[in-house]
């Protein structure tokens, strides 16, 4: 399996796009603006089908370039039910951003939740949800290669902002605590922004959530 970060959009959330080329298949990890100029030729080298779209959270920088992807792949996508609102009426984002983002909706075809596996790319990834940055934010545990993506409820050295409707710093604490630091520590966590970490290095030095 290849892995491409990709980050994209007005503040460069990071994409995460996953390709198989035995298996002539693709997922790709959150949409931000404008992400499908970087997918397409990677799909096209790898000679993959993008067959899944995943949304970490519903937050406008990780869906801003989903209904493109949608159009151009008719990949599947799935996304946390609490977060339903965001993804399917973007209005709503913008108004408590108050910007104008030219946001589209996107119609979520699978919700998913905590304890769900997800079968694709030959493997069996674990679903685990971790709000308190956003209501639906969830984690992504490929076992097999000890990787998680996270979103935007752990970064390395920082944890997402829990000041915009539905955060929630106690919840997000319970959730990084209870969902993420009970992987193994070798785990490599790949957020929603900046470089990757490992969760035994947030355990030990993270200072909002630390052992």
């Amino acid at each position: 399996m290849n892995l491409y970060v990709k980050p994209a959009g007005l503040i460069q959330t990071n994409a995460y796009l996953l390709t198989e080329p035995e298996r002539g298949e693709a997922v790709l990890i959150d949409a931000p603006g404008e992400v499908w100029a970087q997918v397409a030729p990677l799909l096209a080298k790898d000679k993959c089908r993008l067959v899944e779209l995943w949304l970490t959270h519903g937050h406008w920088d990780h869906t801003q370039g989903a209904a493109e992807v949608v159009r151009q792949t008719g990949a599947v996508v799935k996304a946390h039910m609490d977060d339903k609102i965001m993804i399917e009426t973007p209005e709503v984002m913008e108004r408590f951003m108050d910007m104008h983002l030219k946001l589209e909706a996107v119609k979520v075809d699978q919700w998913i939740g905590q304890n769900d596996t997800i079968e694709v790319l030959g493997q069996n990834i674990e679903v685990r949800h971790v709000p308190g940055h956003c209501p639906g934010n969830v984690l992504f545990y490929f076992s097999s290669s000890g990787t998680a993506f996270v979103g935007d409820a752990l970064f390395k050295g920082s944890v997402g902002r829990t000041d915009l409707p539905g955060g929630d710093f106690a919840q997000l604490e319970r959730a990084i605590r209870d969902q993420i630091y009970t992987l193994p520590g070798i785990t490599l966590i790949y957020p929603g922004h900046g470089p990757s970490t490992t969760v035994a290095a947030e355990k030990e030095t993270n200072p909002y959530v630390h052992n």
